[in-house]
């Protein structure tokens, strides 16, 4: 009895992670799908932007609490490119997740997709460190749009991060200041099969990018290939 007991126990087991590995998969594809039909948008984020972006962090469907007010919750994901001077392809992704209240009162509480450029090294240096406080720890802003749109305004020569959001089909540059964000270690492990910080994944390269990663990865490495930040 004690025997099939243990069977059952460890087929339970192996089933939960199948299951919470196949939901960090969907949400990496998820992140995919949002970056692919954020770039294609007329009047969308500037390509000098993002070919001096340093990492790119998208959340899909951020929704607001049942309960409270204003509160919000998000996963996503954040790839970085590869190397210790961010000029390398885009590599394998960390999971992430963003919490905060202002936000979701901004934004009427619907579910909404959200892009964050991390646009030097030391936002990214912040966001790769633990919970980080946007606006206190990393200066955040909301990103100008549009394909012209000058990468050298007074706005975006002092932020360290971007962010832009996609509510209802409206795209725009949104602040987050005063949510936090930090990297997702539960998810991190069920993605990759064992415990790794972000910092492990995105600046030590300890394991390869998920097949779920793919589209999110070709993607950026079709349209923004090389970092012309200019460092």
């Amino acid at each position: 009895m004690r025997t099939i007991l243990m069977l059952v126990a460890g087929a339970a087991l192996t089933f939960g992670q199948a299951w919470a590995q196949e939901k960090e998969e969907d949400r990496l594809k998820e992140c995919g799908a949002v970056m692919k039909e954020i770039l294609n948008v007329p009047d969308g984020i500037p390509q000098d932007l993002l070919d001096k972006a340093e990492c790119v962090v998208v959340f899909p469907a951020v929704k607001k609490f049942a309960f409270g007010v204003g509160g919000s919750y998000g996963r996503g994901a954040m790839t970085c490119r590869s190397g210790k001077d961010y000029s390398g392809p885009w590599g394998a992704p960390a999971m992430y997740a963003i919490e905060g209240g202002s936000f979701g009162l901004q934004l009427g509480g619907e579910a909404t997709d959200f892009v964050l450029l991390v646009m030097n090294p030391k936002g990214a240096k912040s966001v790769l460190g633990s919970k980080v406080k946007l606006g206190a720890d990393a200066s955040v802003a909301g990103g100008p749009k549009g394909r012209t749109a000058s990468a050298e305004t007074d706005i975006v020569m002092k932020a360290e991060i971007l962010s832009y959001s996609r509510s209802r089909g409206v795209f725009a540059g949104v602040s987050l200041a005063g949510s936090s964000l930090r990297s997702d270690g539960g998810a991190n492990k069920n993605i990759y099969g064992k415990e790794l910080s972000a910092a492990q994944i995105i600046l030590e390269g300890a394991v390869k990018a998920p097949p779920a990663a793919g589209e999110l990865l070709s993607l950026l490495n079709k349209k923004s290939p090389k970092n012309k930040s200019g460092k």
